[in-house]
């Protein structure tokens, strides 16, 4: 019946069932159909329990017209070539989730042969029990060895007008909140979801990101992304609203290329989760089970973080990044800041630091992160310029000897800050010598930042070049044996299997901006199912104080959240590397929340996920590496709602007692985001707890276990 429903498909779209191979998942849930259409194009088909997710798609690539590339790779395929395979193991991540990932799935590679011009396409089919993945493959061969993609034109044709949470087609950031809405209606609401954060004319009305969430009016809930991005363009969506139908769209390079190859090469992953349980979605390793394993011989000095640092009084305007008002610009190794009266405002003085410092050893905490300690931020920022920092020179007011040697009395670690501007070519001549100068004065891990047009100009955040040099310095990081925290770089593909030293990107709308207008309410119940898939994020939750003025009176901004919500971040936003972003002063306000923070854990053996629906609600549990202690988080969006879960998680027979930091019966984002309770109960596996969770709110619980 499956067959003859492909095959009537087929013939509705245009298609010929020619030479069909049919792929199935280990739990056999998954089906996928590849075939060639009459004029050989390559096509694909994916259902889900009987159910189409994909209708026909066509695959392939549009390349350059040169003297040698005078036709594409799209189609007069023949099939020449098909292989099977299965593949099933077990492996256990250096930090994540939990302490083990199954990588299971069924393999199809289909190699093609195009007459003309005596080419050949391999196309590799992974499909996994939690949904799709392939990848377009360029073996060595005579006829094409160099060659340039115009565009890549691969299809995802929807089976319906489906509610998306999206944000718009953009080459250099996915700083944006999501819009909810159906396919037909991104075009109409484009204009006012592109927000001025776009950073060129958008490629198209309907042209989105990915990761791209889906559910169906029946209920499925359907992902598009993609893993594995190395020395390749970062992959768009582009609608054909008319026909609910995704075509790739690739970041272009300066010149408007799409990627430069060299033959034997391979492109990204192009990945299709699927699932009729949101959880499912969620819980799914499939991004990083599609990367290779961790290429790092030692990994013993790779170590979650948790960390405080001096940041967020520069981002409310409270402090500033700079030393001087005086300077209209100033150029390094010629300015001399000794001659020149601070502001008074300068975050980074080595009495603040210190500040600082004795409030993590104090709390628990592992790191001191300080920004803005470096000579060069008086004219950082949108100058187009290339010689901005050299990322081992401090201010006058920033002892670096002394400060390291105060936070290693204190078994502090410090993390170091390098800021860009978007001077790619400039950061790449001074990293060496930048990440020599870390190590000498004890720094393991470096938070970097890309803010700003690229430099060399006219190249995107997340084109092929830039792609390449996020992952250059990511490996050159690796061999001083230093962890990172990209800010502004493309968002992450699972690479972090590879070279578990990718601690954390940002790569999504943060934290900080709480702090510049707010983000919606249930910005925070959408990136588990988007930007988290691809790895963890540096969100820097754990703002305790909304009211930004009270930071800075020039600063009317308002944080959308509870201090509940905040608190279950740590457990709901997956990272290793995790932030208590507020003031300490802000911290002292509350100490029975703040206890939370300092309790939570950041490296899990378990992970379940107990409720979900992207934009409205998410409960996550999570065990403690190499304990019995247990941390639950839930967030909420725009509606109250009363959240219940059974605690079957727990171990048998063995007790626990709860602390529960719920939000307050009143208390809501706007109006009262600083009504909290805290309450203890004992509990057990069979306990059972409903839970107030307020608009813009949540809980966080921590459940250890009773040793008495």
């Amino acid at each position: 019946m499956k067959h003859l429903l492909f095959a009537v498909l087929c013939i509705l779209f245009g298609f010929q069932n020619l030479h069909a191979q049919q792929l199935k998942s280990p739990n056999e849930n998954f089906i996928m159909e590849f075939t060639l259409a009459q004029d050989g194009t390559p096509t694909y088909h994916l259902t889900y329990k009987g159910k189409t997710v994909i209708k026909p798609s066509t695959l392939g690539i549009e390349l350059k017209e040169d003297k040698n590339n005078k036709k594409s790779l799209l189609n007069d395929f023949t099939i020449i070539d098909k292989k099977t395979s299965s593949f099933d193991e077990t492996w256990k991540p250096v930090w994540g989730e939990q302490s083990s990932i199954r990588n299971h799935y069924n393999e199809l590679a289909v190699t093609l042969h195009q007459k003309e011009t005596e080419r050949q396409l391999i196309i590799t089919f992974r499909l996994f029990n939690d949904g799709l993945a392939f990848r377009y493959e360029f073996p060595a061969q005579k006829n094409l060895i160099y060659f340039v993609i115009k565009e890549e034109k691969t299809q995802f044709a929807m089976t319906g007008d489906h509610t998306a949470f999206w944000i718009p087609g953009d080459y250099d950031t996915q700083e944006y909140d999501y819009t909810t809405s159906k396919l037909s209606e991104i075009r109409t609401l484009f204009p006012k979801a592109k927000n001025r954060n776009l950073a060129q004319p958008p490629f198209s009305l309907t042209g989105v990101q990915t990761s791209l969430m889906l559910k169906t009016k029946e209920g499925l809930y359907i992902n598009l992304h993609e893993a594995a991005l190395l020395n390749y363009s970062c992959m768009h969506l582009n609608l054909d609203d008319k026909n609910m139908l995704f075509e790739s769209w690739l970041t272009p390079d300066a010149k408007g290329d799409k990627g430069y190859m060299q033959a034997p090469a391979h492109s990204p992953w192009r990945t299709i989760i699927v699932s009729d349980d949101a959880r499912e979605i969620l819980a799914s390793k499939m991004t990083l089970n599609l990367n290779e394993p961790c290429k790092l011989k030692d990994t013993s000095w790779i170590k979650p973080i948790k960390y405080v640092g001096v940041w967020w009084e520069m981002i409310t305007g409270k402090s500033t990044w700079r030393f001087t008002d005086e300077l209209p610009a100033v150029q390094l190794g010629v300015t001399d800041y000794t001659k020149v009266k601070t502001n008074g405002r300068h975050g980074a003085t080595t009495e603040n630091v210190k500040k600082y410092i004795d409030f993590a050893a104090t709390h628990g905490f592992d790191a001191v992160l300080v920004e803005g300690w470096n000579e060069g931020w008086e004219d950082w920022l949108g100058r187009s310029k290339d010689y901005v920092f050299d990322f081992v020179t401090p201010y006058p007011d920033f002892d670096v000897k002394a400060i390291r040697d105060y936070a290693q009395s204190k078994a502090i670690k410090m993390m170091m800050h390098h800021e860009t501007s978007g001077s790619v070519r400039n950061y790449e001549r001074h990293m060496d010598k930048a990440y020599q100068f870390m190590k000498e004065n004890g720094y393991d891990a470096v938070k970097s930042g890309y803010v700003g047009s690229i430099l060399p100009r006219g190249e995107n955040h997340y084109s092929q070049w830039i792609v390449n040099h996020y992952q250059y310095a990511l490996e050159k990081a690796a061999e001083y044996k230093i962890m990172v925290n990209a800010h502004e770089a493309v968002r992450p593909t699972g690479i972090c299997r590879t070279y578990p030293n990718l601690i954390g990107n940002e790569s999504a709308r943060g934290g900080e901006c709480e702090a510049f207008g707010g983000s919606n309410p249930n910005h925070v119940t959408i990136l588990p199912f988007t930007r988290l898939l691809g790895g963890p994020m540096d969100y820097t939750p754990g703002i305790f104080e909304m009211d930004i003025s009270k930071m800075n009176p020039r600063n009317k901004s308002h944080a959308n959240c509870t201090i509940a919500n905040q608190l279950a971040l740590y457990v709901t936003l997956y990272s290793p590397l995790q932030m208590a972003a507020d003031v300490p002063e802000n911290y002292n306000r509350f100490p029975d929340a703040f206890q939370f923070i300092k309790d939570v854990a950041v490296d899990w053996s378990e992970s379940h996920y107990l409720e979900a629906e992207p934009g409205q609600y998410l409960t996550v549990a999570r065990k403690a590496k190499g304990t019995q202690n247990w941390f639950v988080g839930n967030v909420n969006g725009y509606e109250p709602r009363i959240s219940t879960l059974t605690l079957s998680f727990l171990e048998k027979g063995k007790k626990y007692t709860a602390t529960i930091y719920a939000d307050g019966k009143d208390a809501n984002y706007k109006t009262n985001p600083q009504a909290y309770t805290v309450r203890k109960i004992p509990v057990t596996n069979k306990s059972k707890l409903s839970q107030l969770s307020a608009a813009g709110g949540g809980y966080a619980i921590s459940i250890i276990e009773d040793t008495k």
